[in-house]
């Protein structure tokens, strides 16, 4: 084992993908927010920002049907798909100071991995768009990815935290998680895991109230904070 494992606070550090490792709340919410009132959902910004953040739009389909007062075209999801990932692809970046903020993690010796909300689609579309699909790639070739795909319920459920800790192999009490979204902080905490909450653009209040223990604006302190 070395000095840096030793050293370590935690086994692992496991990084949720929208808002912590790419900006794509502004874009995707802003997106949803039309479908929606092309639907006839009366709904401002934010508040369909507030409703869906750290959700997944496949898992609040009931909800969006309640709310408009009828059956959702059949082919609403693929379209949405469709028109989400088409905006992502023209406007997504990463968040900024994050590649530094993952290679200063990785190089004290502290394992990494991605556990989304999201569909692995999107979450993979993302981190090759920029760029980042690499620093979650072992040696072998094998990308330590977890997203709702995988797991039976998503965020705020542990479900995905729990799968991404047992696959890493390590204590879920071991690990910290970065989050950026009440919903992603809860299921951290579910998990029994200690969460950082990134805070550019959610109010750290909210993070704490969630269960969030430390809370941080800039990407550049995250590797003090975790060591």
């Amino acid at each position: 084992m070395t000095a840096a494992k030793q050293a370590a606070r935690f086994d692992c550090v496991i990084f949720d993908c929208d808002g912590v490792l790419v900006d794509s709340e502004p874009i995707v919410h802003r997106v949803l927010n039309r479908v929606l009132n092309e639907l006839g959902i009366d709904i401002t910004l934010e508040e369909s920002t507030k409703w869906f953040l750290g959700r997944a739009v496949r898992d609040e389909l009931g909800n969006i049907e309640a709310r408009l007062g009828k059956p959702l075209p059949r082919n609403f999801l693929s379209e949405w798909f469709v028109r989400r990932d088409a905006a992502l692809i023209e406007e997504l970046e990463a968040v900024p100071h994050i590649r530094q903020a993952v290679e200063a993690i990785k190089a004290r010796g502290m394992p990494v991995c991605v556990a989304s909300g999201a569909d692995r689609v999107k979450v993979k579309l993302q981190l090759k768009h920029t760029d980042l699909i690499g620093l979650f790639t072992d040696d072998d070739a094998r990308e330590h990815i977890f997203s709702a795909t995988e797991v039976e319920h998503s965020k705020p459920a542990p479900d995905v935290y729990l799968l991404a800790a047992r696959t890493m192999g390590v204590d879920p009490a071991r690990c910290a998680v970065v989050e950026d979204s009440p919903t992603g902080a809860t299921a951290g905490v579910a998990a029994g895991m200690t969460v950082f909450g990134y805070t550019a653009r959610t109010d750290a209040d909210v993070l704490r109230a969630a269960g969030v223990q430390v809370t941080f604006d800039d990407m550049r302190d995250l590797p003090e904070l975790v060591a």
